[in-house]
C-alpha cells in the first residue's frame, strides 16, 4: 500500500529509494516562486489601493485585496498534494443565493476568509523565505562538502579549497575526507527535508484546511437539518389533520346522519336492525377518527395555543388532573407542539403505569423558557429509556435546544419536567 504522506513514508524502510524525498524537496523549493508572486501582488495591490483610496476608486481594490487569500489558499491546498495525499477540502460554504453579491457577502462573513488572508500575509513575508532557507541549508550543505575536491582542483590550484566558507581544506586527503562526509550526509538530508516538509504542510493544513472547521460546519448543518425536519414534520402533521378533519371526517359525519335518517324511516325488521348496526359502527368509526385527529395535531392547539390544548388533554384523561397554566402570549408553533405532546405522553403514562389517584400539570413562561411539569402520586419507578415513549420526544425537545428531565423514585412521586427556550409571538393568548 502506498503511503498517504511523507510522514508515513519516513517511518518505513525504502524511503530514500522512493519519490517522497524529491516530492518534499519540490514542495519546499516551489514555495519561493509562489511566495514572490504573492508578495509582489500584495505590495502592489496595497500601494495602488491605498493611493487611490483618497478618491474612493481604490476602495474596491482594497476589498479585492482582502479576498486575495482565497486564490493563494487554493494554490497552497493544491501544493499540499506534493507531500500529503489526504484531501484538503475548502472550508468555504456555498452561498445561500446565486449571484456575485451573495457570494461576496458570504465570503466576507466567513472566518475562513480572514484566516486565509492572514496566512497569505505570513506566507508572503515569512514562510517562503524559511522554506527556501531550509532547503538550501539541508541540501546545499552536503553538496558543498562533496564539491570540495572540485574546488581544490579548480579554484584552489590543488593547494586549498574553502569548505562552506567556514574553514579551508589544505590537502587532498582532507578534501576527499570532507567529500566523503558530504556523501554520508546526503541520506540524512533526505530525512531532514522530509521532516521539514511535513511540519510545513501540517502548518498549512491547520491554517487553511482545518479539520475542525469542516466538522464544525457539518455539526451546524446537521443541527439545521434536524430543525428543518422538525418544522417539515409539524407542517405535515397539520396538513394531515386538516385533510382528515375537512375530508374524511365530514364524509363519515354525513354517512352517520344518512344512516340515522334511514334507520328512522325503515320499518321494524331485519333491514332496520342492519341499519342500526351500520349506524352504530359509523358512530364508532367517527369517534376513532376524531381521536386519531386529536393525536396527530389537535385543532385546539393550532387555534388557542398550548394552554388550552393541555387543559383539553387533561379533561380527556382517565386520571383526574389539576391544570395550572400561565402563559403571557402565544409561543412558536414548534415549541407549543413539542410541549403539548410531552404532556400528553406523560398523562398517558400516568394512566397506564403509575396507578396514581391524581395528577397535576403546571405550565409557565419565565426568563425566556417555557416550562411544563407533570406530576402524579403514583408508585413511581418510571424510566424514560424503557419504552415509555418519551425518548423520541426528548430528541424532539433537544432539537429546540430544550431539555427533558424525569424524577421517579420507587414508591413515587413522579415528576416530569420539560424546558424549552423560546420567545413569545405577537399573538396574545
Amino acid at each position: 500500500m502506498r503511503s498517504l504522506n511523507v510522514w508515513q513514508a519516513l517511518t518505513r524502510s525504502g524511503y530514500l529509494l522512493s519519490g517522497w524525498p524529491w516530492r518534499a524537496a519540490g514542495y519546499l523549493l516551489s514555495s519561493a516562486p509562489v511566495g514572490i508572486v504573492v508578495l509582489l501582488a500584495v505590495v502592489l495591490g496595497a500601494a495602488i489601493g491605498g493611493a487611490l483610496a483618497v478618491v474612493l476608486i481604490g476602495l474596491p481594490l482594497l476589498a479585492l485585496l482582502a479576498l486575495s487569500g482565497l486564490p493563494v489558499a487554493a494554490v497552497e491546498r493544491w501544493r499540499l498534494g506534493l507531500v500529503d495525499r489526504r484531501p484538503a477540502r475548502t472550508p468555504h460554504r456555498a452561498p445561500a443565493e446565486p449571484g456575485l453579491l451573495a457570494w461576496g457577502r458570504t465570503r466576507f462573513r466567513e472566518q475562513a476568509t480572514w484566516r486565509e488572508l492572514g496566512y497569505t500575509l505570513v506566507f508572503a513575508t515569512v514562510l517562503w523565505p524559511l522554506d527556501l532557507l531550509a532547503f538550501c541549508m539541508t541540501l546545499l550543505m552536503p553538496a558543498g562538502l562533496v564539491a570540495t575536491p572540485v574546488l581544490m582542483a579548480t579554484v584552489g590550484d590543488g593547494e586549498e579549497a574553502p569548505v562552506l566558507k567556514m574553514w579551508t581544506a589544505t590537502s587532498w586527503p582532507e578534501a576527499f575526507a570532507v567529500a566523503v562526509a558530504g556523501l554520508l550526509l546526503f541520506p540524512l538530508s533526505g530525512y531532514v527535508i522530509g521532516a521539514v516538509a511535513v511540519a510545513r504542510a501540517e502548518l498549512t493544513r491547520f491554517l487553511i484546511a482545518p479539520v475542525e472547521t469542516d466538522l464544525g460546519e457539518k455539526v451546524t448543518e446537521l443541527v439545521r437539518s434536524r430543525v428543518r425536519l422538525v418544522d417539515a414534520f409539524e407542517a405535515e402533521r397539520r396538513r394531515i389533520e386538516r385533510d382528515l378533519h375537512d375530508g374524511a371526517q365530514q364524509r363519515i359525519v354525513a354517512l352517520t346522519m344518512a344512516l340515522g335518517l334511514a334507520r328512522l324511516d325503515a320499518p321494524p325488521g331485519p333491514l332496520a336492525d342492519q341499519l342500526a348496526k351500520a349506524h352504530d359502527e359509523a358512530g364508532k368509526a367517527l369517534a376513532e377518527l376524531r381521536e386519531l385527529i386529536q393525536g396527530i395535531h389537535p385543532k385546539v392547539l393550532a387555534d388557542f395555543g398550548v394552554g388550552a390544548a393541555v387543559a383539553d388533554a387533561a379533561d380527556r384523561s382517565v386520571v383526574p388532573v389539576d391544570v395550572s397554566v400561565e402563559l403571557p402570549r402565544r409561543l412558536p408553533e414548534a415549541v407549543e407542539a413539542a410541549a403539548y405532546f410531552v404532556v400528553c405522553e406523560a398523562l398517558a403514562n400516568v394512566a397506564k403505569h403509575s396507578g396514581a389517584r391524581r395528577a397535576e400539570v403546571v405550565g409557565r413562561y419565565t426568563d425566556g423558557w417555557l416550562v411544563f411539569e407533570v406530576g402524579d402520586d403514583g408508585c413511581g419507578g418510571a424510566d424514560a429509556e424503557r419504552g415509555s415513549g418519551l425518548t423520541g420526544l426528548a430528541d424532539r425537545v433537544s432539537v429546540l435546544d430544550g431539555r427533558l428531565t424525569l424524577s421517579s423514585p420507587a414508591g413515587g412521586p413522579t415528576l416530569l419536567r420539560v424546558e424549552i427556550p423560546c420567545e413569545p409571538t405577537e399573538h396574545s393568548v
